[in-house]
C-alpha cells in the first residue's frame, strides 16, 4: 500500500511539473496579462444598442482590447490581388455580454464554376501582448531597462493566434485577422464568399469577401529578387518547447516556424560558429554549431556535425538554401571558445584581431573549414558575417580570412566604410545611410549585395508591438526604393522569457527580439512585413514588363510612386506610412 501512495505522490508531482511548465510555457491557450491603461468604462460599453456586434475594420490598426473600436461599421471587404499572393483583412467584434466557444468559419470563395477553396482561407482571433513605449521619446528603442515597473506598458493587439475557440470577455473588443491565400492557378475574376461568427447562445454574424482577382501573378516567394535575411534563433525554440537541443524533437518544432520564413522569401540560414557571437544579448544565446577540440600535440580537430545538421534541415527540409551566414570571427567579447584534450577542459583563448593568437586560432580553423564546405558543395554559399564592428578589426579579420582561402566570402551589417567595402560580398548598411550611387553600380556589377537593416536605433520605421502596422511594409519598400536589394533584421525568434505575453525585453523596445511567435504564431507586423515583400516583387515584375512593352507612361508613373517610400517622400508628401503603403499597393493592382 505504501509502495502506491508513493505511485500516486510522484504521479500527482508529474502532473503538477507538467501544468507548471504548459503555464510557463504554453503552447495551447493561455492567459493574457491585464492592461493597466485607461479604457472605456462599464458606463459607456452600456451604452451599446446591440450587446456584440461585428464589423470590418483596417489592418493599419490595433484595435485596444478594452474599449469600443472606432470603425465605420461596414459588412463587405473587397480587395483585388494577383494570382499567387496573400492578401489580409481584419474584423473586429466588439461586446458588452461576453461570448462563450465563440469560433470563427469562412466559406469557400466562389466565382461562377471557381472555387479559392475555404482551405485557403485562414481566420486568426488576434491576442494581446505586453508592450512597453521606450522610443515614445521618438529617439529610438535602444537602452536598458531592468525595472519593469519604470516602463511605459500597456496591452497591444499582435499575436495571430492558432486557438480555434476561445471566450471572449464581456466589455471588450475581439480583433480577427483574415487572410486569402489565391492560388497561381485561380482564373482572373470576382470570388464572393462568407466569414462567419458564432459561439454559444450567440446568433451567428456574417461579413462578405469579394476578392477580385487579376490576371497578373506573383511569383513564388523563393523567386522573388529582394534579400530578405532575418536572423533565426533555433536555440530559443528549444528553450521553450522544453526539447534537447538538436533532437527530432527540436526539428519537429522549428518546422513550421522556418516554413513561415521560406514563405516570406527568407534567403539567409543563420548559423553560430563559435561561443556566444553577440555575448548572450539574448534570452537564449547562440552556442557553437562547431566543436573545436586542441589535441595533446597542439594540433586542431574540428567536428561540423551540429552545423551539418541545422544547414542540411534549412536547405533541404525548408528550403531556404542561397546563403549561409557564420557569426562571427569578432564577438562583442573577444574570448574564443575550445575543449582542450590535455586539461580535458574547455579553454578560451582571449585575443583580438591582427594578434598572433587570433590568426592561429581562426586561420586554422577556417582552412578546414573551406575544405569541409567544399565537400559539402557549399562553399559558394558560405559566408563569414560580422555585425557592427570597427572597421581596423574587420581589415584584421580579412586578412586572416583571406589567408585561409582567397575565394571566401565575407559580410557585414554594420556602418559603411570605403576602404573595405570592396571585399565584403555581402554589404547592409543602417537605415538612413545610403551607398555611393557609383559604388553601388560597382558592388551590382561584381554580382556583390547591398541591403539595409534596422535595430532598436530606429524610432521609425521598426517592427516593434507598438509600432504601427504599416511600417513593416513600407520598411521594405523605402529599401527598395533607396535602391538597396534588400533588408536585414537581427532576430525573427530571439524571444523574450514569456513571449506570448509580455514582449518587453530588459535590453531593447518592445518586440525588437521577435516577430514570429510560438505556437507558431504569426503576428500582424509579420504578415504586414510580408506586404510589403510582395509589393516589392510586384515591382521588379511590372518594371520588367513595362520595359519589355515600352510601356513609358505606367513606368515613370510607378517609378515616383515608388520614389516617394523615403522620410522626404512622407514629409514631402504630409502621408503617414499606412496611407503611402496602401495607395502604392492600390497602384500595383490597378496598373
Amino acid at each position: 500500500m505504501r509502495n502506491i501512495f508513493i505511485v500516486c505522490a510522484l504521479l500527482a508531482c508529474n502532473l503538477f511539473m507538467n501544468a507548471q511548465e504548459s503555464e510557463k510555457y504554453p503552447l495551447g491557450d493561455y492567459t493574457e496579462l491585464t492592461d493597466t491603461k485607461p479604457h472605456d468604462d462599464a458606463a459607456t460599453w452600456d451604452k451599446l444598442g446591440t450587446p456584440t456586434q461585428l464589423s470590418w475594420g483596417s489592418t493599419d490598426v490595433r484595435y485596444p482590447k478594452l474599449s469600443i473600436p472606432d470603425v465605420r461599421k461596414t459588412n463587405r471587404w473587397r480587395t483585388k490581388a494577383w494570382k499567387g499572393e496573400r492578401v489580409n483583412a481584419q474584423a473586429v467584434l466588439w461586446t458588452k455580454t461576453g461570448v462563450k466557444e465563440a469560433q470563427v468559419s469562412v466559406s469557400d470563395l466562389r466565382n461562377g464554376s471557381h472555387v479559392i477553396p475555404a482551405s485557403a482561407i485562414s481566420a486568426h482571433f488576434v491576442r494581446y501582448v505586453m508592450t512597453d513605449e521606450l522610443n515614445k521619446d521618438r529617439k529610438g528603442g535602444c537602452g536598458v531597462r531592468e525595472n519593469k515597473a519604470e516602463w511605459d506598458s500597456s496591452l497591444v493587439a499582435d499575436v495571430l493566434d492558432i486557438v480555434k475557440v476561445r471566450d471572449i470577455q464581456a466589455r471588450a473588443t475581439q480583433p480577427i485577422w483574415t487572410q486569402v491565400r489565391v492560388p497561381a492557378s485561380a482564373p482572373a475574376g470576382t470570388y464572393k464568399g462568407i466569414l462567419t461568427v458564432s459561439g454559444k447562445d450567440l446568433e451567428s454574424m456574417e461579413l462578405r469577401i469579394e476578392v477580385d482577382v487579376t490576371n497578373r501573378v506573383l511569383p513564388a516567394p523563393k523567386e522573388w529578387a529582394f534579400h530578405l535575411d532575418l536572423w533565426q534563433n533555433p536555440y530559443a525554440v528549444a528553450r521553450y518547447y522544453q526539447v534537447p537541443l538538436w533532437s527530432e524533437a527540436h526539428f519537429e518544432a522549428m518546422r513550421p516556424i522556418m516554413r513561415m520564413l521560406a514563405d516570406a522569401g527568407q534567403k539567409s540560414i543563420t548559423t553560430s560558429i563559435m561561443h556566444k557571437p553577440w555575448n548572450g544579448q539574448t534570452e537564449d544565446h547562440f552556442d557553437s554549431m562547431v566543436t573545436r577540440v586542441k589535441k595533446i600535440d597542439g594540433t586542431w580537430q574540428y567536428d561540423y556535425a551540429v552545423f551539418d545538421k541545422w544547414v542540411e534541415f534549412m536547405m533541404n527540409e525548408i528550403g531556404i538554401d542561397q546563403m549561409i551566414s557564420c557569426y562571427t570571427m569578432i564577438p562583442w567579447k573577444l574570448s574564443f571558445d575550445y575543449y582542450d584534450e590535455a586539461t580535458n577542459r574547455v579553454l578560451f583563448v582571449d585575443t583580438k584581431p591582427g594578434e598572433a593568437a587570433y590568426a592561429d586560432y581562426w586561420g586554422s580553423f577556417l582552412k578546414d573549414f573551406a575544405r569541409h564546405l567544399k565537400e559539402k558543395g557549399w562553399f559558394e554559399k558560405t559566408a563569414i558575417s560580422m555585425d557592427e564592428r570597427p572597421m581596423e578589426a574587420m581589415r584584421e579579420a580579412i586578412k586572416v580570412i583571406k589567408q585561409a582561402d582567397p575565394a571566401f566570402k565575407i559580410t557585414l551589417a554594420g556602418n559603411y566604410h570605403p576602404e573595405i567595402q570592396q571585399d565584403l560580398y555581402y554589404l547592409s548598411i543602417p537605415y538612413g545611410h545610403l551607398f555611393p550611387a557609383d559604388v553601388k553600380a560597382e558592388r551590382e556589377r561584381k554580382g556583390q549585395i547591398s541591403t539595409m537593416y534596422t535595430c532598436c536605433a530606429e524610432a521609425f520605421p521598426n517592427t516593434f508591438t507598438f509600432s504601427d502596422p504599416a511600417e513593416a511594409a513600407w520598411t521594405v519598400l523605402h529599401a527598395l526604393a533607396a535602391g538597396y536589394d534588400g533588408y536585414l533584421r537581427w532576430a525573427v525568434n530571439s524571444w523574450t522569457a514569456d513571449p506570448l505575453r509580455d514582449s518587453r525585453f530588459r535590453t531593447w523596445a518592445a518586440g525588437d527580439t521577435y516577430s514570429i511567435y510560438p505556437g507558431p504564431r504569426s503576428s500582424i507586423r509579420f504578415e504586414r512585413l510580408v506586404e510589403g515583400l510582395q509589393d516589392c516583387e510586384k515591382i521588379r515584375v511590372l518594371r520588367e514588363e513595362f520595359e519589355a512593352k515600352g510601356a513609358q507612361g505606367k513606368l515613370k508613373r510607378l517609378n515616383k510612386a515608388v520614389a516617394q517610400c523615403t522620410p522626404e517622400g512622407l514629409a514631402e508628401t504630409q502621408r503617414s506610412a499606412s496611407e503611402m503603403v496602401n495607395e502604392l499597393h492600390s497602384l500595383l493592382n490597378n496598373l
